[in-house]
């Protein structure tokens, strides 16, 4: 008869398997956390944003404004774009919530999150944003900030999770992606004319507020007519 193998002689707490259970632990944590969010929207964009620079006063303009409008503010917690709209957030009093990436390039979180989640899976993280967020604001970063987007576009395309605004801000940054979408990939056929209504592409904080609200409005018709 085979021996019975102890987990702890295995060191079991370092295997594959007690993995699962600690990244149950951090869907439980998440959804426990962000339970009582019902209206937020998320920003995503480049931790390098100087406090001085275009985007970061936009970013911070725009989180302010739909602050105001009644939004709570998530963002992953950094500096620069996030840390601008969680300043947006935390100066009109919302929730200005920081899901804080744990990383071997430690993040420490902005002076303005002030409700605090930390996650060591990206993929975690990411199910919590398009889970709590009823719009995506996402203006010019990296590759961090170009994941979040072809993600939650890919979601909303495939019907894996229902329509949200994915807004981005600042038509000369987009520009030249936006082209290369229709001049490679629609030529190409991998992409359909229909999935560039998935996004919006603005230059105002003003603009962002009137597509989130006109979503909402829409949608609440349709709830109500579906009752």
């Amino acid at each position: 008869m085979r021996k019975p193998v102890s987990i702890f002689k295995n060191n079991f707490l370092k295997q594959e398997p007690w993995r699962v259970f600690r990244i149950m632990s951090e869907f439980v944590e998440g959804i426990e956390g962000l339970s009582g969010i019902k209206k937020a929207v998320s920003f995503f964009g480049s931790k390098r944003a100087e406090r001085d620079s275009e985007y970061y006063k936009l970013a911070y303009r725009t989180a302010k404004l739909l602050a105001n409008n009644g939004y709570d503010i998530i963002t992953g917690a950094g500096p620069g774009i996030m840390e601008a709209a969680n300043k947006g957030a935390f100066e009109t009093k919302r929730k200005s919530v920081g899901l804080n990436i744990l990383i071997p390039e430690q993040q420490t979180p902005n002076p303005y999150v002030n409700y605090l989640l930390e996650f060591r899976y990206f993929f975690v993280r990411k199910v919590i944003f398009v889970k709590y967020s009823c719009a995506f604001v996402v203006l010019p970063g990296g590759f961090g900030t170009l994941d979040e987007l072809f993600e939650a576009v890919a979601l909303i395309q495939t019907h894996r999770v229902e329509p949200f605004p994915v807004v981005l801000m600042n038509r000369n940054f987009w520009g030249g992606l936006l082209d290369w979408f229709k001049q490679v990939l629609l030529q190409k056929g991998t992409i359909l004319k229909k999935d560039f209504s998935l996004l919006k592409v603005v230059d105002e904080p003003q603009e962002v507020v009137k597509i989130i609200n006109n979503f909402s409005r829409r949608k609440r018709g349709r709830s109500k007519n579906n009752r």
